[in-house]
């Protein structure tokens, strides 16, 4: 092979390689470019309402201004004062938190026998638990009301709870079971041979090693039971009114109560957002190993 050879083969490498490092170099700023705009377009509703909270209902109505002139705490002040108004979060965070516990307590044991033990119609069992999570929530609702009403749990937090579990539970043993399946069944044996009970090794050995499985599913129940609104309004009247339910009153004659209305909304993302925080890397682990 002549020097002439080599050198034009040595050319025609190095323009190539410049040639992917300049096609990765664009790729990448498009990256940076579509994930600044997404999140412009997600922050976005969340700016304005804040922004909305922050003014009075003629400043809202008056003239476009991206940043407001005048800002007021006024709003924060009558849902944080008005018993109306925050006992509807205290309710909100009363059956949510009572259906998230209660969910998973069931979820647990169930998502453990489908994924350890085989029986007659357990694949039906499961596809039929599925599929109360796949109906509208609708097709419950009228029955569930005379049910209430007849036992006594109308208007109680915990008629909230209990109904939403018959969407949170398909969903959790589903996705526990996912995480339980990939345990290998031989640490089950290992702890029997060591001498533990079944209650100690679950609590002291499985659980630890599904801890990202029950942070997504536990994610999941809060997050479903803490937006749903017809079950949450219709199973309440007054005593458990939830947040969602309350809202709906800065409706009058007048027109609606912009800035109460848009505080309130602020509010309620608090929740959700200290919930992310705090399983962030379960939900992480989770999406990445698990049935999400």
């Amino acid at each position: 092979m002549s020097d002439s050879t080599v050198v034009s083969a040595g050319r025609h490498f190095g323009r190539s390689k410049s040639s992917r490092s300049f096609t990765s170099g664009l790729v990448g700023a498009g990256r940076r470019v579509g994930m600044t705009w997404y999140f412009i377009l997600l922050l976005l509703p969340i700016y304005w309402m804040v922004m909305m909270s922050l003014q009075d209902n003629s400043d809202i109505l008056g003239e476009f201004r991206w940043i407001p002139e005048r800002l007021t705490l006024e709003n924060y002040r009558t849902i944080l004062t008005d018993e109306s108004w925050y006992s509807g979060y205290i309710n909100s965070i009363k059956y949510t938190t009572i259906n998230v516990v209660l969910s998973l307590g069931v979820s647990l044991p169930a998502a453990y026998a489908f994924s350890r033990f085989s029986f007659v119609g357990d694949n039906h069992l499961f596809f039929w638990l599925l599929t109360n999570r796949m109906a509208p929530p609708a097709v419950f609702l009228l029955p569930v009301f005379q049910l209430y009403q007849n036992i006594g749990l109308f208007d109680t937090p915990w008629a909230v709870a209990l109904a939403h579990m018959l969407f949170n539970v398909p969903l959790a043993v589903w996705i526990l079971e996912g995480f339980m399946s990939g345990v290998p069944r031989s640490i089950d044996e290992t702890a029997a041979i060591d001498g533990y009970s079944f209650g100690r090794f679950f609590l002291r050995i499985f659980l630890p090693l599904i801890k990202s499985g029950v942070g997504v599913a536990a994610f999941f129940c809060f997050m479903f039971s803490w937006v749903e609104l017809l079950f949450a309004r219709t199973l309440t009247s007054v005593h458990a009114k939830p947040i969602a339910a309350t809202m709906t009153r800065t409706v009058s004659a007048s027109g609606l109560d912009w800035g109460v209305l848009t505080a309130a909304g602020s509010l309620t993302l608090i929740p959700g957002a200290l919930v992310i925080w705090f399983v962030r890397k379960y939900i992480a682990r989770g999406f990445a190993l698990g049935r999400v």
